[in-house]
């Protein structure tokens, strides 16, 4: 099965998209049309300034079908992670990694940080929008399963028998009810005790069935690079095949009736991601399989990795936090830094209304420096940008990012004011592939040097590095940021 990498936002044409994955242009334009529906595949008009652009803006976006202007555009994935379709596998790698490279290594730890930052949701895709019953998720129920079963075993019902002299819990009814007893000293002695024990049905059907999926799905996967890029160990543990079993309609009214005698959570995951499994009976190779693994929004990857490895204190506790000085005036102790920020007030005549929403930094944390202390205060930007002596500036953070930054620093002023903290840093984190951190300078506006704020540090962060402190819960020193 053919596998490609692809870069994120990296400007191809449809028949460099052509060679690359070996489709015919019919093919190709059917793929494209596809990909853009689930918004993995945006078009940009082709010229010289688009092939340079390393960001993507809403106003390059062409909304025009891709039907008869496959030459006039360039096609921009707007991905990280793996995709199956029309047939091949797709493994599209973030923008700030080198050119035509083949980066294995990263692309398995980026699935793990994929996988991470998506179990909070504790949510299987196993369809994908917008069309439920046409869009079945396959990659996504065969990773599912085989992450499962590798945490928790084959799925199992347990019958409970009844022995003598067994080894299980002792039922006292029963053994005076039907055993004979020897009355000593007016105390009676059972000789034959009638007990009671759980063991495992290994004959189950439904772990018979569970064994086989499993095993079908992993021959499968063993066609392919996928196991190693996912590093998941496919299994063998059943010689039977589905038809064994029934046919479909038989084993999927079979796993609703266990659904509907099992409340067990972990048991309903299973049930149901097979039951989804039979119902489709697809396979990965099918031209109409779509398979998905990963985010049109690694954005949001990386400001959660940012917040995580450098120790985001946004929503700790005023009293937890170990400042200089107590406060004098009103703030207080159970607000956590994120409420420090004020919100908004609308006001007239007849009403004063307080908005919900605020500003709301990426990361906010307290470095302790001896006996003294440093408010940081990190925005962490998802970009590649140019900013090299020579080099015409392109790709940084827009105004916007700016103004916010500053207003970051004066939203917590007078806080930092009445608990004596005197420094005072502001720092875009940008992601990089170099294996050090790099200090790019500065990012300031001088239209707001009277109001006394501090300059915009940029520094770029060792991305593969941070996502080994991700993974393993670790935390970045800030003195490492050469702040």
């Amino acid at each position: 099965m053919i596998s490609r990498f692809i870069k994120e936002q990296k400007r191809y044409t449809s028949r460099e998209i052509s060679r690359l994955l070996n489709l015919s242009e019919e093919k190709t334009e059917a793929t494209l049309k596809r990909l853009k529906i689930y918004g993995i595949v945006k078009a940009v008009k082709a010229n010289d300034v688009q092939r340079c652009l390393t960001e993507l803006a809403d106003v390059d976006v062409v909304v025009s079908d891709v039907s008869g202007g496959l030459e006039e555009c360039f096609y921009v994935f707007t991905f990280v992670g793996v995709l199956i379709v029309s047939g091949r596998i797709i493994k599209c790698y973030p923008k700030y990694l080198p050119e035509n490279a083949e980066p294995v290594e990263e692309m398995k730890r980026i699935l793990k940080v994929l996988e991470k930052y998506d179990s909070r949701e504790q949510n299987v895709r196993l369809f994908t929008e917008p069309d439920q019953d046409k869009a079945f998720n396959l990659l996504a129920v065969m990773l599912s399963l085989l992450v499962d079963y590798h945490e928790h075993g084959l799925y199992s019902n347990t019958q409970l028998i009844t022995e003598t002299n067994g080894t299980g819990e002792i039922l006292w009814e029963k053994t005076i009810n039907e055993t004979y007893a020897m009355l000593s000293g007016n105390r009676a002695y059972y000789f034959d005790l009638q007990t009671r024990k759980r063991i495992q049905d290994e004959y189950d059907y439904f772990q018979r069935l569970h064994a086989c999926v499993l095993t079908t799905l992993s021959g499968e996967l063993n066609m392919t690079d996928l196991p190693e890029l996912f590093d998941i160990a496919t299994v063998d543990l059943s010689e039977e095949r589905l038809d064994d079993f029934g046919d479909q309609q038989f084993i999927l009214t079979q796993i609703e009736r266990e659904l509907n005698r099992e409340f067990n959570t972990r048991k309903q995951f299973v049930l149901k991601t097979i039951y989804a499994y039979v119902s489709k009976l697809g396979s990965i190779t099918d031209e109409d399989c779509l398979g998905l693994f990963g985010t049109n929004s690694f954005n949001l990857v990386w400001e959660d990795v940012c917040a995580r490895v450098l120790n985001n204190q946004l929503k700790q506790q005023i009293s937890s936090l170990n400042l200089p000085k107590p406060s004098t005036n009103g703030y207080d102790q159970n607000m956590t830094l994120i409420e420090v920020i004020e919100k908004p007030i609308w006001s007239g005549k007849s009403y004063s209304h307080t908005a919900k929403d605020t500003l709301i930094p990426d990361v906010v944390t307290i470095d302790y420096i001896g006996t003294g202390r440093r408010f940081l205060i990190f925005d962490a930007k998802y970009y590649v940008a140019q900013l090299e002596e020579g080099k015409p500036l392109s790709g940084q953070p827009g105004i916007e990012s700016v103004v916010k930054q500053y207003l970051y620093q004066l939203a917590y002023k007078r806080f930092l004011m009445e608990y004596g903290i005197d420094k005072v840093i502001n720092c875009f984190l940008l992601p990089t592939a170099e294996t050090e951190v790099q200090d790019k300078g500065t990012a300031s506006l001088p239209m707001l040097d009277a109001l006394e704020l501090q300059k915009i540090k940029v520094r770029l962060l060792p991305a593969d590095r941070m996502f080994v402190y991700y993974l393993a819960g670790k935390h970045l020193e800030p003195k490492e940021l050469l702040l």
